[in-house]
């Protein structure tokens, strides 16, 4: 078996302007951080499929999915919020992003693969199950978790994220259903400016000032994530792997480096072999500095894959 790699050029068409940081050179410095970090050829490649309206509605509301569809422009630009537009190619990414979370979860617990990885965009994390925000139209690892639980009946799913920004869309599509444990650290106050006051039980937040550093971090997740997500024995773990905490992305004002994302994903990892039968689909949420980001994707498919 083989450590997937999921995208679409459909989702490179979806775009928000020139000005735009979520920008669809995002996935060619990805790509071209694969060949220079000689890790291309290890990975098995698969087509990220459209995901159905069924699966959306598994976190989405039906008149949330009718927003989105019916105001795709034929050409130019749907303001949804100042940072958020839709574009004629959007509907496209942003169901083959979310095609692409349930397929790599169906493949890995089918034991087509080891693991996966989901280089897509548009983002997902911040779009809660009534509203599209923060760059993000539908949830894809809220849906791929959602799917494990009702469609592949796991009793037991983990989430966590580590993106700069506080994941408020998936904690809102899961806060207090006890199936799933959500973690997360992220820069606070910072955009979207929740996380930090009274969580539900299964949201394990650890809110990080700015300049944090990489080694800071290490240890409130050593802390605060790993014991909880050890006892809580998930039967599958999804990264929502956000690489803007990186010390070179302008977007955020954490401290983390490539070295730190491979932690992260290392320490998790070891959880996932003793609980979930190693089973980790990821998926790309933020990250903005190109070079940082295709770095940091390197390092941490280095760790999914074992190389």
């Amino acid at each position: 078996m083989a450590t997937g790699f999921y995208t679409h050029p459909d989702c490179v068409r979806h775009e928000m302007g020139e000005w735009h940081p979520e920008c669809p050179e995002r996935l060619r410095a990805i790509e071209d951080q694969l060949i220079a970090g000689r890790i291309d050829g290890l990975l098995e490649r698969r087509e990220a499929p459209v995901a159905d309206e069924a699966s959306l509605r598994l976190v989405h509301t039906q008149d949330h999915i009718d927003f989105i569809r019916d105001n795709i422009p034929e050409s130019g630009y749907f303001p949804i919020d100042p940072d958020t537009l839709l574009n004629p190619y959007s509907w496209r990414a942003a169901t083959r992003a979310a095609g692409a979370a349930i397929a790599a979860t169906d493949a890995v617990i089918r034991g087509e693969l080891d693991n996966a990885f989901c280089s897509v965009r548009p983002p997902g994390h911040h779009a809660t199950p009534t509203r599209a925000m923060g760059f993000c139209l539908f949830n894809s690892v809220a849906i791929a978790a959602a799917h494990a639980l009702e469609v592949h009946g796991l009793s037991r799913v983990a989430i966590v994220d580590f993106d700069v920004h506080h994941g408020n869309g998936t904690e809102a599509a899961f806060g207090n259903d006890e199936r799933v444990l959500m973690c997360g650290i992220f820069q606070h106050p910072f955009y979207p400016f929740s996380g930090a006051n009274d969580p539900a039980p299964n949201m394990l937040n650890i809110p990080l000032e700015a300049r944090t550093s990489g080694m800071a971090a290490r240890e409130a997740i050593e802390y605060g994530w790993l014991g909880r997500l050890n006892a809580f024995r998930p039967e599958m773990i999804f990264f929502s792997a956000g690489f803007d905490a990186h010390r070179e992305d302008d977007l955020g004002g954490l401290g983390l480096t490539e070295a730190d994302f491979a932690w992260m994903t290392k320490e998790v990892k070891t959880i996932a072999d003793r609980h979930a039968k190693g089973r980790i689909v990821s998926c790309l949420e933020g990250g903005y500095n190109l070079s940082a980001l295709g770095r940091s994707v390197v390092a941490h498919l280095k760790v999914l894959a074992d190389v």
